[in-house]
Order: structure tokens, then sequence, then C-alpha cells
């Protein structure tokens, strides 16, 4: 299988070798916070990485479920939330095949699609879907890392570079809603950017969830 494997996150992990993690939460999310784009509701963090967001939203009322498939980053998220007294459900799971038992009003997406290799994302995407409710809320940061190399054809990541056209075409009408652009763009200290934009399922495509 193409892309960083599991045991690729672990050894990165570990080793303290994470240039993404900014040692707390992303900015744009307590400016959604902040702006009312975001109330109380049962949400999903898929790749929740050291768990700075699932204990910002925990501690801001909300019913979190905090996802990601390396154990190491797990353990993390749960020292965090025992540090600060707060609750959420953690998962450990490959988000290309995890199945809730029923879908989420919102899903905090940061760094779980640009750490897949692009041959996943339409798996990935499809799985965004089933996991919300009609209705609900995809609060995306797409990274705006474009590489030189990618005027030769190459694809280098993580993170991988999410091309705002790509994304329209992976996220389309009417499945999804998009908002108008200028997008707010968030820069980040390893040098590369994230662009913002809050997506609503629009789609008819049923979820399928286990029965309980």
């Amino acid at each position: 299988m193409p892309g960083p494997t599991k045991e690729f996150w672990e050894q990165r992990f570990a080793g303290g070798n994470t240039p993404w993690d900014r040692g707390e939460a992303n900015p744009q999310l307590g400016a959604w916070l902040a702006a009312g784009a975001l109330t109380p509701c049962r949400i999903l963090i898929p790749g929740c990485g050291s768990g700075y967001e699932a204990a910002l939203l925990a501690q801001s009322g909300f019913e979190v479920t905090a996802l990601d498939y390396a154990p190491i980053a797990i353990e993390r998220t749960r020292k965090l939330l025992e540090a600060r007294r707060l609750k959420a459900t953690l998962v450990e799971a490959d988000a290309l095949a995890w199945r809730p038992d029923r879908p989420f009003d919102a899903i905090y997406e940061q760094t779980c699609l640009c750490a897949l290799y692009p041959d996943h994302w339409r798996a990935y995407a499809d799985q965004l879907h089933r996991w919300l409710k009609p209705g609900g809320q995809l609060l995306a940061l797409f990274v705006q890392f474009l590489r030189a190399e990618a005027a030769h054809g190459e694809i280098q990541g993580p993170p991988y570079h999410c091309d705002i056209t790509a994304m329209r075409a992976l996220f389309p009408d009417p499945l999804w809603s998009w908002p108008k652009p200028p997008y707010a763009r968030t820069s980040h200290p390893a040098g590369l950017a994230e662009l913002a934009v809050v997506l609503t399922r629009s789609g008819d495509r049923k979820a399928s969830f286990p029965a309980n």
C-alpha cells in the first residue's frame, strides 16, 4: 500500500519528529468557536494527534470522539485529557475502515486528509460523508504545501498538498455545499499554510451503520 504506514507514524511520534505539532490547538479552531461558527454538538476528530483540539472542544462543551490509528497518538490524547480533567471518547482505528454506531453533527478535519496518500483520498472523503448527519458540518483545514517537484508530476508528503481545485472535485456538489471564497488562511510554523473551509453535507447518499 502506498503512503505512510502506522509504523511510520509511531516512529515519528516516538522520535519527536512532529513538525506539524504546534503544541496547542490550531488558532483557526479558536476563531470558529469565537465566531459561533461551531457550537456544542457531537463532533469527530479524525487523526487527533496529540489531542489539543480534542481537549479544547471537550472544554467548550462538545461531545468529542477522537480517532487515530497510531497508539502513541491515542495515549498522548488520553494523558492530555486526564491532565485537564476532561472527557472524550478515544478510538484507535484506521479511518478508512472504521464505522461509528451513529453519525456525527460535525467533523473537525485538520491532519487526516493531508497525511493520507492521495490514492486514498476518495475513500476517505466517502467516509466523511458517511460519518456526518445530513446538514452536518465538515470544518476543514486544507494544507497548502506545494513543492517544486509537483511541476514534474511527483507526489511528495506527508503532508500532501491539498490543492483547492482538487478539493472541489473530492467534495463535489451536490454531496457537499461550499461557501464562497476567499477562505481564511492560517500560517504554520513548519512553513506551510491551511485554508479554512466549512462544508455542509448536503447529499442524499445514505450512511450505513452497524445495528446495535
